[in-house]
């Protein structure tokens, strides 16, 4: 039997400082750098998932500046994308707010071929840190009232969830590619990531 491969092009959007630029870099390299450098515009990454025998994922990561959203840039970027990830800090009530100008400058401007909305996770990020200035139940209305297909709480630094994260989106593009549209519905749901096991992923 012959080798896939599947590329897709994901979004990674938010305010600036939510830890865009780490995620990529956490995920990609397994790297977590303190240094903190604005992205201008967007930053690319390319990561490469060997998602079964016969099947290989390549995602392209596009980091979209936190500024962005106040440009006529992103319809241009967001062009062809098969799925988003929209982030926020638990520490940063604002970024939280922001989310909803993400998701509607998202839906606004890009869906699927099928016209569906992109599927898109809703990332808490900075879970590490105390106090959370969000609660869970204001995420989970958020998160339900807008479509996401569930969120969840990560940490870049300890890096909490991201392969895990990435794998439920994976595995929505896999199966809107495969059947055409996903057979499930965006329900918005905490997403449960404790039974998602990553091999070499040193997660939690």
């Amino acid at each position: 039997m012959g080798s896939f491969d599947h590329l897709f092009k994901v979004l990674v959007v938010g305010d600036s400082s939510v830890g865009k630029s780490s995620l990529l870099n956490r995920y990609v390299n397994d790297v977590f750098g303190k240094e903190y450098k604005m992205t201008m515009g967007v930053d690319f990454a390319l990561k490469v998932v060997q998602w079964s025998d016969t099947e290989v994922v390549r995602l392209q990561l596009w980091d979209i500046a936190g500024q962005e959203r106040f440009t006529s840039m992103t319809r241009l970027y967001y062009k062809q994308a098969s799925a988003c990830v929209i982030m926020f800090d638990l520490t940063n009530s604002d970024s939280f707010r922001s989310c909803q100008m993400w998701k509607n400058d998202l839906d606004s401007k890009v869906t699927l071929p099928n016209g569906d909305l992109v599927p898109c996770i809703l990332l808490a990020n900075k879970c590490d840190l105390s106090p959370w200035a969000v609660s869970k139940e204001e995420i989970d209305q958020f998160s339900k009232e807008n479509n996401f297909i569930g969120w969840t709480e990560t940490s870049v630094k300890e890096n909490k969830n991201i392969n895990e994260s990435m794998r439920v989106l994976i595995e929505r593009m896999m199966e809107t590619r495969e059947y055409g549209r996903s057979s499930i519905p965006p329900q918005g749901d905490y997403i449960n990531l404790k039974d998602i096991s990553v091999p070499g992923s040193g997660c939690c």
